[in-house]
């Protein structure tokens, strides 16, 4: 399976092109702004570098958040368009179980400034969920289990309460691995995770 998986959602446009599981192109460009107008000329550069035409694709791969409300619109917009015009499936690929994998094995606790004092976070225990995604006040996050692993842009709001975890900040979630999430079965929707009602 050829997926092309798209990131907008956190610190930067990041994309990679995967075909069971060997990466034939990736890139990650940290930005605060101006992922729309870079993700149609990253995603030409992807394919090109791949070598493939984008016909040859067999299914889109795109983080829903939760993560910046901009950069989450345009990565979703981007990625439905193209998955409407090239009649390509196109799958979605949670921001937060992304970071969870990245964090690698042990516990990790994947953890997203939801501003207002809040964060959006889950557990995880070598790669896989050990509970739901939440959104906690700083201090109750902090009651939480301790983590190996702190991982995303809120990790150091939980610094103080988790001083032996050890932080991962990364401006991009891997796009080689929401790639690899999006080529699972059955596919998961492409539809946005906002995790407070009060953003739809």
């Amino acid at each position: 399976m050829i997926v092309l998986a798209l990131d907008t959602c956190l610190s930067a446009c990041a994309g990679a092109v995967v075909r069971d599981g060997e990466v034939l192109s990736r890139a990650v460009e940290p930005m605060q702004r101006g992922h729309q107008e870079r993700i149609a000329g990253m995603t030409d550069e992807l394919m090109k570098a791949a070598g493939l035409r984008f016909s040859d694709l067999d299914r889109i791969a795109v983080t829903v958040g939760p993560g910046s409300f901009t950069g989450l619109r345009i990565g979703l917009a981007f990625a439905k368009g193209l998955s409407v015009a090239l009649d390509r499936p196109c799958a979605g690929v949670g921001v937060l179980e992304t970071l969870g994998r990245q964090g690698g094995n042990g516990r990790v606790l994947a953890v997203l400034d939801a501003r207002a004092g809040q964060v959006h976070c889950q557990a995880f225990q070598d790669g896989a969920p050990a509970d739901d995604a939440v959104t906690l006040d700083i201090e109750a996050a902090g009651r939480l289990e301790a983590p190996q692993v702190l991982i995303g842009d809120g990790a150091a709001l939980l610094a103080a309460a988790f001083p032996a975890a050890r932080q991962v900040m990364p401006e991009a979630c891997d796009p080689t691995l929401v790639a690899l999430l999006g080529a699972r079965d059955p596919l998961i929707p492409a539809d946005p995770v906002y995790m407070r009602h009060a953003y739809a």
